[in-house]
């Protein structure tokens, strides 16, 4: 199976950025022109004044195509591509990505980075921006309690697929496959967050869902603008704002509601619930105490609780040799154990699986996002100007060959094979050669709940269903991609019958 990529519609990926382009290419040219610090370092594509806005303009479509040809040419090296209003820097090898882990954030910031690319300060913000103590809540308290809330996931997951895909009897049925995934991962996680029974809400479903794919359009328009106009851009052309009043109606009065029972039995109640919301709630002080800022918070959570289950649902129906092994893997696992968290760790197959679909797909072309605070420079010399972005490479790491033997054929049980069982090869874990959940102190601190989520709902699948491509096909559905971004085809369909015994 090999990994295919195609770039999304005109109609939907061009017509507005285009024109947004035009009318700011003044302002465009200028920017890139100023660049003296950085000519130093090769370039892919033009550096002409001109070319390199044009090239600014295509890497919208063709991101993946750019740094895989620098990190060729280059051998691992940092080269710098035009990014709409300015240069970025690309590193590839395990020596640059070690370097950037190991710096500061008065060096190379994370966060100040994520606020270009997703416009924070704006989509999800100013308190967010500022103040992201969900982050350490995510890390710490959630993935402490993975134990005690696996429960509560596998009845979501159980529940959600049962009612989403509304089987009957022991037919074949055709699903959307992106739409199913949704719904049944944000029931999941929102079972996590806030609870019964506002995970289950057809309205807040919708707004979550919505949320996320609203706030990488709204960052994505706030791009095509200089930054003087960000915040009139984020409240006249973004639903934002308006996406933050819908989520407050239906919070509000469960925020309430917990500040009652606090005040009267404090934060020991018997009764307190166990989720996301409740440790928001004991953490915030002052302005983060709000419902307004609670209810950001939490679309906040729901926007970075992005998954790969799509395109592993597409890997499965195009792989009907690894059902088996992996109905097998399971069935003799839950007999033991039943569905708890030790059991998922054991589930190599299924873990496996999930991991080499993240590595060959994933949700971006480059990770490890840092914008340099200060001139910063690299053992080898190499200069980053102050105010410069630089990212990893992470798919064109995942498909090395000298990294991954056959690195761009789909090999399921790729991290199960042999004696491929240390924790290195886990599906959360993370090195300089894997960095779909980041490396270092910034790695992605819901990687650990992702995972568990991801292998129960694989698992699950897999002992309790038949699926298959719809027709004659034979491969899963190509890749799509906007700008760095990588997605499942959101218009494939995979077919689906209660498991036949």
């Amino acid at each position: 199976m090999q990994i295919q990529v195609r770039t999304l519609p005109d109609k939907i990926s061009s017509a507005p950025y285009i024109l947004a382009g035009i009318v700011t290419a003044t302002f465009v040219i200028a920017k890139l022109s100023k660049r003296s610090k950085l000519d130093a370092i090769p370039t892919v594509g033009s550096s002409t004044w001109l070319g390199s806005w044009w090239a600014g303009i295509t890497f919208l479509t063709n991101a993946s195509e750019v740094i895989q040809e620098g990190y060729e040419k280059y051998k691992g090296a940092p080269f710098k591509v035009a990014h709409l209003y300015r240069w970025v820097v690309i590193v590839g090898s395990p020596q640059y990505v070690e370097e950037i882990c190991k710096c500061s954030d008065d060096e190379l910031s994370l966060m100040e980075a994520v606020n270009d690319r997703v416009k924070t300060k704006y989509m999800l913000g100013d308190l967010v921006h500022r103040n992201p103590y969900h982050v350490p809540i995510i890390r710490s308290q959630l993935t402490r309690n993975l134990g005690v809330l696996n429960p509560d996931m596998r009845d979501e997951i159980v529940i959600a697929f049962e009612e989403t895909l509304n089987l009957k009897g022991d037919e074949w049925k055709c699903v959307p496959a992106f739409n199913t995934v949704r719904k049944v991962v944000c029931r999941t996680s929102n079972r996590i967050f806030v609870g019964l029974p506002l995970c289950r809400n057809p309205d807040w479903i919708d707004l979550n869902i919505r949320f996320a794919m609203d706030i990488v359009k709204g960052g994505i328009t706030i791009g095509l603008f200089p930054n003087f106009l960000a915040p009139l851009v984020a409240r006249f052309m973004t639903s934002i704002p308006g996406n933050t009043r819908r989520g407050m109606k239906h919070l509000g009065p469960i925020i309430e509601e917990r500040q009652k029972y606090i005040e009267k039995y404090g934060n020991a109640g018997a009764d307190k619930p166990t989720d996301v919301l409740s440790w928001l709630m004991d953490e915030a002080t002052g302005l983060d105490r709000t419902i307004k800022s609670l209810t950001q918070r939490i679309l906040t959570v729901n926007f970075v609780a992005i998954h790969v289950f799509t395109q592993a649902l597409y890997n499965l129906a195009a792989s009907p040799q690894c059902i088996q092994p992996l109905r097998e893997e399971v069935e003799s696992i839950i007999a033991t154990e039943g569905w708890s968290k030790g059991a998922l760790a054991k589930m190599r197959k299924v873990d496996s699986f999930l991991k080499e679909t993240q590595r060959m797909g994933g949700v971006n072309s480059v990770s490890l996002t840092r914008k340099a605070m200060k001139d910063f420079t690299f053992s080898d010399g190499t200069v980053i100007p102050k105010g410069t972005s630089v990212f990893a490479a992470s798919r064109s790491i995942h498909l090395d060959n000298e990294l991954y033997e056959n690195a761009e054929a789909f090999d399921p049980f790729r991290f199960a094979e042999g004696d491929r069982d240390s924790v290195k090869h886990r599906f959360d874990s993370t090195s300089p050669e894997y960095l779909s959940f980041g490396y270092g102190r910034h790695a992605c601190p819901g990687r650990f709940f992702a995972a568990n989520e991801l292998k129960t709902m694989l698992a699950h699948i897999v002992v309790t269903y038949d699926i298959k491509l719809e027709g004659s096909a034979t491969h899963p559905p190509k890749l799509m991609q906007v700008a760095t971004a990588t997605v499942a085809d959101p218009t494939a369909t995979v077919m689906f019958r209660h498991r036949a015994h």
